[in-house]
């Protein structure tokens, strides 16, 4: 401020400097943009303020700050040694001690489970020989030996040019060609690469591209329609392990479910209207004039301790993308613990679900206004961190989903009561006025307190839908990187790549590995897709009808190859050159 105000008497006496210039640009950029900002219709001042200095977390210290002896019942459940986990403060790692902090950056080498491994013998010994030094003992071969960890930098879709020597008869003209190497195989591409790009754009957000202009610049190009064939063909080999998940996601326990938005270019203006008129559907076009937004819903699913992700882009809600789920759900099993947010969009249609609503979407409300409305806020957020708290020791102690509702219900239950009566009691009182932000809050909570508490009353049921909001990430990196996607075929592809994915990364198994072996034995995972999960397709590898010998490893499936169509792979080969 002391600048500004040197720069306008500067200005008033006309006296400026050389760097005033720059100065002036720059408050009158920001003007512009500021004015941008607040004539958008999206932009709300809570929006503003985190565009303008950052998003601050919503940690109730953080919202509201800590008082001294405030919650001292709950913080004490925490400390070593005093809390129901039982753990003494040696059995823990103090957060004063610097060596032991998160986030130096050291690995193991047992963290590179992805790396080749070479085992290096001694160049002169080996295990009974005697001792070169004292030479009376013997050497011994220990348990754990050296250890080198040494990281190269490559492109992520790597070439090879193989020149093969020909040579022709001065007399009869024969033209005798070498032979390839054992093991280079009929494709131009191999699986690998089809399971590299679909991981860089539908894992990490890396457009065609932007994909096409790093390869290029590091000498092996790709073009960016070649992608989307390579992409496109291996879809359509995982559809039958898709729809397996699909399946087994229909019989889970909880399924989790929300909505982001997304754009489909073929569903959007003018684009849409021709594709109205094209199909000459009447009912079409009614319903493109009720429905005009785009979503991405997610849903995931848990069953027998495995969680299943599934993605579905178009016109409609995450609640009718799970009504499509649950018609596939067995007759014998019962309803299924539901969690999402209060929107009726995300309820199924016709069909029976436990409805649990989400906790953190409750408690923000009261996050949003802790501002104005500090002293009853920092009671609320108190509150609700005695519940978090109880269900992270549940998670710690790996309570079964029965042991967890009774715990809940005897360590959590009382707050939640005491909670209740005083959400009552602030409109029975008048204490707080009901048109009011902090009134709106609280009504949220009493309107939907039943399903925002299922947890104190049916096992298994979640706290809050985070682990939904945290697989929609997905979706949202793909939007936020490429933006949009062409046609609803395009989506589909999206939506299938990004189930495995995110499905490997819940079960932990290596998304390119497993994208890599359905590529290869695309024919017998769409016989039997249950045999082809995240989770079980390594056993099935090791069986002996799937066991390939060395020299069949850089090969595709056979029948992976019979179900590509015919000439593709010349198509693809001259939009290389």
């Amino acid at each position: 401020m002391d600048q500004l105000e040197d720069l306008l008497r500067r200005a008033e006496a006309r006296q400026f400097r050389d760097e005033d210039y720059e100065t002036i640009k720059a408050l009158t950029e920001s003007y512009v943009h500021f004015v941008h900002l607040v004539g958008a219709k999206e932009t709300t001042i809570a929006r503003l303020r985190k565009m303008l200095f950052g998003a601050s977390t919503e940690k109730t210290d953080a919202v509201v700050g800590s008082t001294a002896g405030s919650d001292a019942s709950a913080t004490s459940a925490e400390a070593p040694g005093s809390g129901p986990t039982g753990e003494s403060p040696s059995e823990t790692t103090t957060a004063n001690d610097p060596a032991a902090g998160r986030g130096h950056g050291r690995n193991s080498a047992d963290a590179y489970t992805g790396a080749e491994t070479i085992e290096v013998s001694h160049e002169s010994l080996q295990p009974g020989d005697p001792c070169p030094n004292c030479e009376r003992g013997t050497v011994y071969d220990m348990r754990r030996g050296g250890v080198l960890v040494r990281i190269t930098g490559r492109a992520p879709v790597g070439a090879k040019v193989y020149r093969l020597q020909k040579l022709r008869c001065n007399l009869c003209g024969k033209v005798f060609t070498a032979q390839a190497p054992e093991g280079v195989g009929e494709q131009k591409y191999d699986a690998t690469v089809g399971s590299m790009i679909a991981l860089l754009k539908y894992g990490s957000g890396m457009p065609f591209n932007r994909l096409e202009g790093l390869q290029g610049n590091l000498g092996i190009p790709l073009p960016a329609s070649t992608q989307w064939d390579i992409v496109r063909d291996q879809a359509r080999h995982l559809e039958p392990v898709y729809a397996e998940l699909l399946r087994q996601a229909a019989g889970g326990d909880v399924v989790y479910n929300d909505d982001t938005g997304v754009k489909i270019l073929e569903l959007m203006g003018k684009r849409a209207r021709q594709r109205t008129l094209a199909e000459g559907s009447v009912e079409g076009g009614a319903e493109a004039k009720q429905r005009t937004g785009l979503f991405t819903s997610g849903i995931v699913s848990t069953r027998d301790g495995r969680r299943i992700a599934m993605f579905f882009s178009g016109r409609k809600h995450a609640g009718e993308n799970l009504t499509d789920v649950l018609i596939q759900r067995p007759a014998d099993l019962a309803p299924p613990i539901q969690m999402c947010d209060a929107l009726s969009r995300n309820l199924p249609t016709e069909l029976e679900t436990i409805v649990a609503n989400c906790l953190a979407h409750g408690r923000r409300q009261f996050v949003e206004v802790a501002e104005r409305f500090p002293e009853e806020c920092r009671h609320v957020l108190q509150s609700l961190a005695v519940i978090y708290r109880n269900d992270a020791i549940a998670r710690k102690r790996k309570l079964s989903p029965t042991a967890r509702w009774e715990f809940h219900h005897a360590e959590s239950g009382p707050t939640m009561q005491e909670l209740h009566a005083w959400l009552t009691r602030q409109f029975e009182d008048r204490l707080v006025e009901p048109n009011s932000s902090l009134g709106g809050a609280i009504a949220y909570m009493l309107r939907h307190w039943e399903k925002l508490t299922l947890f104190l009353r049916v096992p298994g049921a979640p706290l809050d839908n985070n682990v939904c909001e945290r697989a929609l990430k997905k979706a949202i990196l793909h939007r936020k990187n490429a933006l949009f996607y062409r046609s609803t075929n395009g989506a589909h592809v999206g939506d299938v790549f990004m189930s495995l994915i995110y499905t490997c990364e819940l079960c932990g198994a290596n998304p390119f590995d497993y994208l890599t072996e359905l590529e290869r034995h695309a024919g017998r995972s769409a016989s039997s897709p249950r045999d082809w999960t995240p989770w079980n397709y390594r056993e099935t590898l090791k069986g002996k009808e799937y066991a390939q010998t060395p020299s069949e490893e850089g090969h595709q499936d056979s029948r992976c190859c019979e179900k590509a169509p015919q000439g593709a792979g010349e198509t693809q080969e001259r939009r290389a050159d």
